[in-house]
């Protein structure tokens, strides 16, 4: 277990409102991607319930996440194969919540329904859960873990208590590798640091991912353009033909990374374009768990939008 130095003050607001005489029902996780939120949701929904005696899960928390693809894919998870999941969660996934919160809890007469990442709900999903958040079941807590809380329901947002994790420093980072991931080569470890942005996830998936020629080949495209389209090239074999969604993400994540640091080196026509490129990565970072993008074409839009803040740059280097 990873005992995440971000999460005191989490920690700090969840005790005292456990300890107050009325606890809020809903709580909103917001911060980036890999800073923990959903260990401290299990903990912390551990915590409220108390142990499960001669249980290693507790009956009374609910984990909602990205469910079986189809039918197909369900009969897989059935039978204990691997399964191809959804790109979002689905209105049946709340409805079948919705359903066990009509009973009593199995111990006690507290439950916690816990959903990651909340920010990946369909529409109708989203209404459904609002029904909920409006009207709880006595003694039912909801923890949305969210990446991105702009893309929930403002209805949703201001039904919860917000609980903020903060991005880990990077002295924190690598100490937090040297536990996780000791066996790394040093180089592969150091580009890992710089690509993280303050997310141990970010460091951990960069690793697991070999995202080492992906990065070089984005700074490369920063640094030097792509006039004859060569390193988007590059870049389009290195991310592969077929990318799951880990890896997808992992390298809308790492573009995002780079250009957060360059935001803060730069002025002028240079800075804005880095920030335009921004909104557009995070834009594309939001339709990757729904949209089904060619990855091909992704990959040369990925190379595009870099080049183009190489581009602007080449006046002001003149």
């Amino acid at each position: 277990m990873i005992d995440w130095p971000n999460h005191l003050e989490a920690w700090r607001s969840w005790r005292d409102a456990m300890q107050g005489d009325r606890m809020h029902h809903a709580w909103l996780l917001a911060g980036k991607s890999g800073l923990g939120k959903h260990e401290f949701a299990e903990a912390a929904a551990r915590e409220l319930l108390g142990r499960a005696p001669g249980m290693d899960h507790h009956p009374d928390i609910h984990s909602i996440t990205y469910g079986p693809k189809d039918e197909k894919e369900d009969k897989k998870r059935a039978e204990g194969k691997d399964y191809e999941r959804a790109r979002s969660i689905r209105i049946g996934q709340i409805r079948e919540m919705q359903h066990r919160l009509t009973t009593r809890p199995t111990l006690g007469d507290k439950r916690v329904v816990i959903i990651n990442p909340a920010d990946d709900m369909e529409r109708n999903a989203s209404n459904a859960l609002l029904k909920s958040l409006e009207e709880p079941p006595a003694g039912t807590y909801f923890l949305l873990v969210t990446h991105r809380p702009a893309r929930l329901l403002p209805t949703i947002r201001s039904r919860c208590r917000v609980l903020r994790f903060p991005t880990l420093a990077d002295e924190q980072i690598a100490l937090l590798l040297d536990q996780q991931a000791p066996m790394t080569m040093p180089d592969l470890r150091e580009a890992a640091l710089a690509a993280a942005g303050g997310s141990l996830g970010n460091a951990l998936t960069f690793i697991e991912q070999e995202l080492g020629e992906i990065s070089s080949l984005m700074h490369r495209i920063l640094d030097q353009g792509d006039p004859h389209f060569e390193l988007r090239g590059q870049l389009s074999r290195a991310i592969g033909p077929r990318p799951d969604r880990a890896r997808l993400t992992a390298i809308l994540d790492l573009a995002l990374s780079i250009l957060g640091e360059q935001i803060h080196l730069t002025s002028g026509v240079h800075q804005q374009a880095i920030v335009d490129a921004h909104e557009e990565f995070v834009r594309l970072s939001g339709q990757a768990p729904t949209f089904n993008f060619d990855a091909g074409l992704l990959s040369i839009e990925i190379g595009t939008l870099l080049a183009r803040v190489a581009e602007a740059s080449e006046p002001a280097n003149a």
